[in-house]
């Protein structure tokens, strides 16, 4: 399933944030770009994970114009990541 993810840009003293606006309270961070998008895929899958776990649905997901007018990430930079996380809802 493919997710929106927001990117807050890292410094040298901060991590690069990712935020998943699609699955509230969903978020991880890394040191480089690419550890932020693994920590990601990682967050979405124990995050997908949880909620079958409880009996909850899959995720409804928007397309990444709708979250990218969202004022809480101006500035931030926009991506899709692939999670196969349907296999956690299957009956």
């Amino acid at each position: 399933m493919k997710f929106t993810i927001a990117i807050e840009a890292g410094t040298r003293k901060t991590a690069f944030g990712v935020v998943v606006p699609d699955l509230a309270g969903c978020f991880s961070a890394g040191d480089t770009i690419e550890q932020a998008f693994v920590n990601a895929y990682e967050a979405i899958d124990t995050f997908c994970k949880i909620v079958a776990d409880d009996g909850g649905e899959l995720p409804v997901t928007r397309p990444m114009p709708y979250w990218q007018k969202d004022s809480r990430f101006n500035g931030w930079a926009w991506d899709v990541i692939d999670v196969p996380v349907e296999k956690y809802f299957r009956q």
